[in-house]
Parts: structure tokens; C-alpha cells; sequence
């Protein structure tokens, strides 16, 4: 990027992505205003240059305003709300939101930011907080080609790379069937890890050569501190994740696509929050297989690595 604060951008929404996310840009130099419903979260960005705004309105006059909140009616309330982005003075030419909403929801807000001149893209994301702070973050993208020529650069300097799929809303569905594809994977490592305990294995031995071997993956390698030594630091809450696999069960409905493990491993997800994991890690899945199967975990306080360097 020859000149990061070529463009005036907003930030709307500083939770643990947005934040790390929102840091990348104001550390990379860019002209950058933030809006979060919680002020004092924010606030560590000021020292960085950015611009700390009371309301998303504030934000109108800013070329590009990126968001990034909970779901669908945290968007539509940020954008068309009282205060609003759409409430102030001014006509972004571009909103990039990473949320992760359903079809419906963000075909909705296309349509809204359309009738004012605005053009959206679809940007959602592949990574949590410590993928972002690697530099290891990338982006599915979909909407307006011109729009993400534009938006490009900024979504580079937060991230490792990004991947236009096309026009509308196919990001979302490749966000959603990506998610899906979490919650599967999460639970059978969790199974075959707990299978490899209770046959008389280490966690960690067998996780070592699971990571080694042709079916290990940065996200095998990134939650083996979880399942070893039951770090659950939250990365991705359950309750985040069950509704991200309804919206996959939504779309196969629609699209009349059998989708038998999605359903199973939702009813898990929604298990282990109803047994009091609700405020931990969606890998405590492992916790859960492990009572299932007659195992009291405990850590192994073993030195393995998250594969992030």
C-alpha cells in the first residue's frame, strides 16, 4: 500500500476480532475512526492514532467503515439504527462487514446501503484473535469487484490474504459452510483424541503424531494446547458456534442439502452448553466426549505448540 491513510476508514464493533482486526490498521498508519457500543474497549486504540466516536453515525463521513459485531441484527441495528450509521452527515462509498450473518440478513443490508449509494461487501473471515495478531488471517470476500479493488489493501494489511468468490452473497455461504466444517472437525478430534486416551495413550503423543502425519492441519496444531492441557481460553464461544451451524442447517434446508453430521454435531454444541460450558472455548467439546466416555480429564501440562510461531 503506498499511502495507508489515503482512504478515511471507521471501525464499528471492538470485540476480541474487531479488535485485534481494527489494530492492524491503526498500527499500519491508516486514517482510521472506531465506534464500540462498550467505550473503554476501544479506548487502547487511541494511543495507536485512531479516533475514538460516541456513535456509528459519527462514522458517515469516512470512505470505507468496516464492521464487525455478533449477528445480523447487531449489523442492520449499527447501520440503520438511531444513531446509526445512516443517521449521519455524510455517504460512505464502501461498508465491509465481517460478521458472520445468514443470506437473508446480508442480501437485506445490501439492499438498504444500496438505496443510499452505498456499496457492501461480504467479507467474512477465516482465524479468531491470536490468528490475527500472526498475521495469519484471510478473508472470503464477495460483492462488487470495484469494491474490493478498493477495499483490497486495508483487508491485506489486516490479514494474509483474501478471496474473491464472486458477486452478492457467496462469501456468506462459504463462511457458513466454513464454520459447519469447525464444529465437525472440533468434535471428532475431540472423539479420536479421547479414543487414543482410553486406550492408554498421552493426549499429546497422540495428538504429536496426528499433527505430523497427512491429516494434520493449522487448526489441529492451533487447538492441541486445548485438548492437551485444557486450555480453554475463548477463541469461539459454543453459543457462537450453535448459531453458526444453524445457519449451515438453514442454508442445506433451502438448498436441499442432507446435512447429517452438522445436525448431530449441533445437538453436541447445544449439549455442552447446557451442561455449563457455555463460557468456555467450543474446543471444551473434549470435556464433554470425555465424560460421555467415563474419563475426568486433567491437564497433561505438556509442552506442545499452537503452530502459530
Amino acid at each position: 500500500m503506498t499511502d495507508p491513510r489515503q482512504h478515511r476508514l471507521g471501525w464499528i464493533g471492538i470485540g476480541r476480532m474487531g479488535f485485534a482486526m481494527a489494530e492492524r490498521l491503526a498500527r499500519g498508519g491508516c486514517d482510521l475512526a472506531v465506534y464500540n457500543r462498550t467505550r473503554e474497549k476501544a479506548e487502547p486504540l487511541a494511543a495507536l492514532g485512531a479516533r475514538i466516536v460516541d456513535r456509528p453515525a459519527d462514522l458517515a463521513g469516512c470512505d470505507i467503515v468496516f464492521t464487525m459485531v455478533s449477528a445480523g441484527d447487531d449489523v442492520k441495528a449499527v447501520l440503520d439504527g438511531g444513531d446509526g450509521l445512516l443517521a449521519g452527515h455524510g455517504t460512505p462509498r464502501l461498508v465491509v462487514d465481517s460478521t458472520s450473518i445468514s443470506v437473508e440478513d446480508s442480501a437485506a443490508v445490501r439492499a438498504r446501503l444500496a438505496a443510499r449509494g452505498i456499496e457492501l461487501l461480504a467479507a467474512p473471515v477465516s482465524g479468531n484473535a491470536k490468528v490475527i495478531r500472526a498475521g495469519r488471517l484471510t478473508y472470503c470476500v464477495s460483492g462488487p469487484r470495484g469494491a474490493y479493488e478498493l477495499a483490497r489493501p486495508y483487508l491485506d494489511l489486516i490479514g494474509a490474504g483474501t478471496f474473491y468468490v464472486g458477486e452478492g452473497e457467496l462469501a456468506r455461504i462459504a463462511k457458513i459452510a466454513h464454520n459447519v466444517y469447525l464444529g465437525v472437525v472440533i468434535q471428532c478430534l475431540s472423539e479420536i483424541t479421547i479414543l487414543a486416551q482410553k486406550a492408554g495413550m498421552t493426549r499429546h503423543a497422540f495428538l504429536d503424531f496426528l499433527n505430523a502425519s497427512v491429516m494434520g492441519s493449522t487448526f489441529s496444531r492451533y487447538k492441541t494446547p486445548a485438548l492437551v492441557n485444557l486450555d480453554m481460553s475463548v477463541t469461539f464461544t459454543p453459543a457462537l458456534l450453535c448459531k453458526d451451524l444453524d445457519l449451515g442447517l438453514d442454508a442445506g434446508r433451502e438448498l436441499g442439502v442432507p446435512m447429517p453430521l452438522a445436525s448431530i454435531t449441533r445437538d453436541l454444541v447445544q449439549a455442552l452448553i447446557g451442561h455449563g460450558y457455555g463460557e468456555e472455548d467450543f474446543a471444551a467439546l473434549v470435556k464433554l466426549q470425555a465424560r460421555a466416555s467415563g474419563i475426568e480429564l486433567a491437564s497433561e501440562r505438556a509442552a506442545v505448540t499452537d503452530g502459530l510461531g
